[in-house]
């Protein structure tokens, strides 16, 4: 199996601001060229396109290819059940919008410490694997956005689960917040296979700063920027497969070409990409180094290291998270609840301003709770 994942959250659209308005001819097309590429693994979700992507799927493979021609890759919509008895309405659902007739892939999606808690309780685990004996799941897993901490704990106490799917590229590499090396040594420790999304991170990659993008084009006129972005995560160990939401032609000609001879990245190129992501690390506004020594004295447990390097991926990339910004709160004190004692910054080492700092991200609590 060909490691490149046709990831269906950024569809192509005939209008950018109605997610609903799937350009269904042109997806037929790319998946067409897909297949004809040879490679085989969807993978899309409840919720993605206002709940339309899983119709999408079902047009462009389902009624137009043989099942065995493909893999299909489907997820529980977690922030979506309130009860265990939701759990077999949903993936009826789901079998019946897609029409692919059983799972080669099934998720819980978006595992982190609130939405497992939940899961937990409903016995989501349970039922999958239930499904799993009755043929209609072939492998079950669970994608995630958390700390390797949590991730630990959930591959620990289940063991019978046969992949992760992480959040993986080499900006996030080293990221306080993301983990994502943290993350995939922690995987390949319990041994399990692993499922990359994000490795472009969202295309924050292959839009980089002018002094990167001029770093990457003096090394190599010829290669992309997202061209490295795929390569660093496709030669991982344990990485079975790398996703790509790819909305147009030019982009899927391009990433099947590459992913059909997947090149390893040489030490040269390690090293640039270590240079790039210090250019876009440049750009961080609050110096943290999540050493957790405010917390330490933190009358109100706000999550200080959580919050700010939240904020600096903000001010990278330009979207602020609310998933994430929700689960670095998680049992913890928010921005808001800063009484100016200034305790943490007496026993901060970079001696960070951090009563003002947190102001700074007061303005995103009220936003949606999830993202």
């Amino acid at each position: 199996m060909k490691k490149l994942g046709f990831g269906t959250m950024r569809l192509p659209l005939y209008n950018f601001e109605d997610k609903t308005s799937i350009n269904q001819e042109l997806f037929n097309q790319m998946v067409d060229y897909f297949l004809e590429s040879g490679f085989t693994y969807f993978d899309t979700a409840y919720p993605y396109h206002d709940k339309m992507s899983e119709d999408a799927c079902k047009k462009a493979l389902a009624d137009r290819h043989k099942r065995e021609s493909y893999i299909f890759a489907d997820k529980m919509p977690t922030i979506l059940v309130k009860s265990a008895e939701e759990y077999p309405m949903y993936f009826s659902q789901q079998l019946e919008k897609t029409g692919v007739g059983y799972f080669d892939y099934y998720l819980m999606h978006n595992m982190g410490r609130d939405r497992y808690a939940k899961t937990s309780k409903f016995g989501g685990f349970e039922f999958a694997l239930k499904k799993k004996e009755e043929g209609l799941i072939k492998n079950f897993g669970f994608s995630f956005h958390d700390d390797a901490k949590t991730l630990d704990m959930i591959l620990t106490q289940h063991p019978e689960v046969d992949f992760v799917q992480l959040q993986i590229n080499y900006l996030d590499w080293e990221n306080d917040v993301i983990q994502s090396r943290k993350c995939y040594e922690t995987a390949v420790k319990h041994g399990k296979k692993i499922v990359v999304m994000e490795p472009v991170k969202g295309g924050t990659l292959a839009n980089l700063p002018k002094e990167a993008m001029k770093l990457l084009y003096d090394f190599n006129p010829e290669a992309s920027p997202a061209s490295y972005a795929l390569r660093f995560a496709a030669s991982l160990d344990n990485v079975f497969m790398v996703l790509s939401g790819m909305n147009d032609m030019e982009q899927i000609i391009e990433n099947t070409t590459l992913m059909n001879d997947i090149k390893p990245l040489s030490a040269d190129e390690k090293k640039m990409l270590s240079k790039v992501v210090d250019i876009i690390n440049a750009s961080c506004e609050i110096p943290c180094t999540s050493c957790g020594y405010c917390m330490e004295v933190c009358p109100k447990n706000i999550a200080i290291p959580g919050l700010f390097g939240v904020y600096n991926n903000y001010k990278i990339n330009g979207n602020f998270s609310n998933m994430y910004y929700n689960r670095a709160v998680y049992e913890k004190g928010q921005a808001s609840a800063c009484i100016e004692c200034r305790a943490c910054e007496k026993n901060c080492p970079q001696h960070i301003e951090i009563s003002q700092e947190l102001k700074k991200i007061k303005p995103f609590e009220k936003a949606p709770k999830m993202n």
